[in-house]
């Protein structure tokens, strides 16, 4: 956990993401990347220079078989205060709608019900778990679907709501968070989404797997570009050299 940490708080700094006094939400959904950053983030709070208070946030989509009792267990270990938001998504999604593409109507209603959740309880800033794997499969998605050089921004403020998104877990792969989700047993939840694994993202994901293997710097080289170009609100106030997330380290081996 101390090089997701190095990482992460090196990114948080480089974007300025945090600042006195914020109450920032972790969009917790149950899988390794949000526990991961929520692990994260409750450690940096106790010795960060900067004061910042920390919720957890799950969006429940209706599912019976999903049990987020063992994530409830981990925040109060932590010391961060947990909410549950109860849904009917994915009745709405696959019942009601019979949505063919339902991703994008999923994380619409998702992202609806967390900013509901966030206005009452009084946060401004949520953490979202995307890592760098992430944002390099994204740029591709826009490439490839959209014709567009794009990619979700570190920062984003959504002024209809007043809410900033951030995501701190952009110079962590996700080699690196599986390996932390695996070494402190994170209680990981099931995701039962009949599209789980079957998306343009999963298609992107294997493409970007098997290019990598005849060029090995491939993800390093888009990432770097999306910085040095750079896309917008990508330029870091520090633009640092060093690869980032392609070297294994010893735990990882």
């Amino acid at each position: 956990m101390q090089l997701i940490l190095s990482h992460l708080r090196r990114c948080i700094e480089d974007y300025d993401m945090i600042q006195p006094g914020d109450r920032i939400a972790v969009g917790v959904s149950g899988g390794k990347d949000s526990l991961v950053l929520l692990k994260a983030m409750a450690r940096l709070q106790k010795f960060y220079p900067v004061p910042f208070e920390l919720h957890a946030l799950t969006v429940h989509p209706g599912v019976p078989e999903m049990d987020f009792g063992p994530v409830a267990k981990l925040c109060e270990e932590l010391d961060v205060p947990y909410h549950l938001i109860q849904t009917q998504i994915f009745d709405i999604i696959f019942n009601v709608r019979k949505e063919k593409n339902p991703c994008s109507m999923c994380a619409k209603m998702r992202r609806g019900a967390i900013h509901n959740a966030m206005a009452e309880l009084g946060l401004n800033k949520i953490a979202l778990g995307h890592h760098y794997d992430d944002a390099v499969e994204t740029f591709f998605l826009s490439l490839f679907y959209e014709g567009r050089l794009s990619c979700f921004q570190p920062v984003t403020y959504l002024d209809r709501m007043g809410i900033t998104q951030i995501r701190p877990l952009l110079y962590c792969g996700e080699g690196m968070v599986r390996g932390a989700a695996k070494r402190h047993n994170l209680p990981i939840v099931k995701n039962p989404c009949p599209a789980d694994g079957h998306t343009r993202r999963q298609e992107v994901k294997e493409l970007v797997a098997e290019l990598s293997k005849t060029y090995p710097n491939l993800k390093n080289y888009v990432f770097g570009a999306m910085q040095r170009l750079p896309l917008p609100e990508w330029g870091p106030k520090e633009y640092r050299r060093r690869p980032l997330a392609e070297q294994p380290t010893k735990e990882e081996k």
